[in-house]
């Protein structure tokens, strides 16, 4: 596919903006001004500031001779480049890429986004008059080179749009200075007599490198397509991303979960064709009124189910506001893997973790109630049971260990072990009963000691004697003794866990 690009020129970017800010000057002449040099001169003009003889470049006096009723403003450094940033990513509605040109213009690369407003004629209309609407004078061209469009834009007297392969013939009338020569190129070119493209355009290249040098030849090339030019992007692009322009502002719910849909349903089948799936996915939702609404879902392995995936967004759509309403709706993946297929096995049921419903689950809730109420648990190379394992990376991380099951440990193990009183006859014999918060549980059934110590490279404090034991009531705990029986009691029990 042949590209395509816009330029867009502000014709007075700045003055426009003050009367954006003061509607009164509209119809007064008025000038911004700065120091240079030890004197003030005028740096923009505004439309009828110019039809009266002022001139950018002009010292405010000269300024002021010709025009007495004249108004100066002081001018704002850098304000030329934060107004082009924030209408380049306004227009990023029209095409993802975006470029700021300064001092006073924009590059759009508009490829393939034509058809979606019926073609090329209404496309640049709409972002003409919208601009319009923001309270800029701006002109546009469209071409397939950079060079072309912006020289259509600022000389063109005919249509704004050229025809793919006539750039040629569309710079033929234009002066020299549509190039975008530097000055010095310029002024030999006029002294020569040669003000129009046509009178050195089919001259031997030769001869215009020996006299101009190679700017000329390159701006030549690159505005007749000989030479490639592209932009740089304002936002990076996002290799997967999908947008859909809507024909009428969206406003109720309904619309977005079809515009969602859609958005993932093709996105997916992209993603599935490489053989990839998304991680990390961004709805963008562009609004009328200039502000943009986003949703983010994440998941805990690649995936491409675009079923699964809606299912994550329905959950944010109560969040994005549309207010007068949504124009554009981009869809990013921002972060994606490799999809690995996993092999089936015949007789085995139990996939664990590897098993695709359950990923899909655990998405479900922590979109929710959030990610960091869910967590995973490895087995870790110590003995005690607070220490025996740790959490997980993520829900795809290999165990280094496996868990130790030769002996039943309980689903609820506390994160510290919390002090009780403990009544037991002789050393080594189950405790008959304990207090636990206050409460006196009388011990039906027992089970131990089960003596677990520390590794040999720590031993921080003493063994311990863990027994499983059944209250009248049924339930059944995990206790243990710190340290020996003694004449002094320096041992200590404790309450560590909780079986079903």
């Amino acid at each position: 596919m042949q590209k395509r690009f816009i330029s867009i020129w502000f014709c007075h970017l700045r003055t426009d903006w003050f009367v954006r800010r003061q509607p009164g000057l509209k119809e007064i002449p008025f000038v911004l001004s700065s120091a240079q040099h030890g004197r003030m001169v005028v740096t923009a003009a505004n439309a009828l500031a110019q039809t009266q003889g002022i001139s950018i470049g002009m010292s405010v006096a000269d300024a002021r001779a010709i025009l007495p009723a004249l108004q100066v403003m002081d001018d704002q450094p850098a304000l030329s480049n934060k107004l082009l940033k924030g209408i380049a990513s306004w227009c990023i509605r029209f095409t993802p890429a975006v470029s700021i040109d300064p001092p006073e213009g924009l590059l759009l690369e508009v490829t393939g986004c034509a058809h979606l407003w019926g073609g090329e004629v209404p496309y640049l209309k709409d972002i003409i008059e919208r601009i319009h609407g923001f309270g800029y004078n701006v002109r546009a061209g469209m071409a397939d080179t950079i060079g072309t469009a912006w020289a259509v834009a600022r000389f063109g007297k005919g249509s704004p749009i050229v025809e793919s392969g006539r750039q040629h013939a569309a710079l033929l009338s234009l002066p020299a200075a549509a190039l975008r020569l530097e000055a010095e190129v310029e002024d030999r070119l006029q002294k020569l007599g040669l003000r129009q493209v046509n009178s050195f355009m089919n001259m031997p290249r030769t001869a215009l490198r020996r006299r101009f040098g190679p700017q000329l030849l390159q701006r030549l090339n690159q505005a007749t397509g000989q030479e490639e030019e592209n932009i740089q992007p304002l936002h990076p692009l996002v290799p997967y991303q999908e947008r859909l322009p809507c024909m009428e502002p969206i406003v109720h719910a309904a619309a977005i979960e079809i515009a969602i849909q859609g958005l993932l349903e093709t996105l997916c089948a992209r993603l599935q064709k490489e053989q990839k799936g998304l991680r990390v996915a961004t709805l963008n939702c562009y609004r009328l009124d200039g502000k943009m609404e986003t949703a983010s879902i994440s998941t805990n392995r690649a995936s491409c189910n675009a079923t699964h995936l809606f299912k994550l967004f329905q959950l944010k759509i109560d969040t994005i506001e549309p207010a007068l309403g949504i124009e554009l709706f981009t869809m990013d993946a921002s972060k994606v893997e490799d999809v690995k297929t996993l092999q089936e096995k015949l007789w085995e049921q139990q996939e664990g973790v590897d098993e695709v419903a359950l990923s899909e689950l655990l998405d479900r809730i922590a979109g929710k109630m959030g990610e960091n109420l869910i967590h995973r648990y490895l087995p870790d190379e110590h003995y005690w049971p607070e220490r025996s394992y740790k959490l997980a990376e993520s829900i795809n991380q290999k165990p280094a260990t496996p868990w130790n099951l030769d002996r039943p440990r309980p689903l609820q193990l506390l994160k510290r072990p919390e002090p009780i009183e403990v009544t037991a006859p002789i050393p080594d014999y189950p405790p008959m009963l304990f207090r636990y918060k206050n409460k006196l549980h009388k011990i039906r059934k027992a089970d131990g000691p089960e003596r677990i110590e520390q590794e040999w490279w720590l031993q921080q404090g003493q063994h311990r004697d863990y027994y499983q034991v059944e209250d009248e009531e049924g339930r059944r705990y995990w206790l243990f003794r710190l340290g020996h029986y003694d004449v002094a009691k320096t041992y200590q029990w404790f309450m560590h866990g909780f079986f079903a």
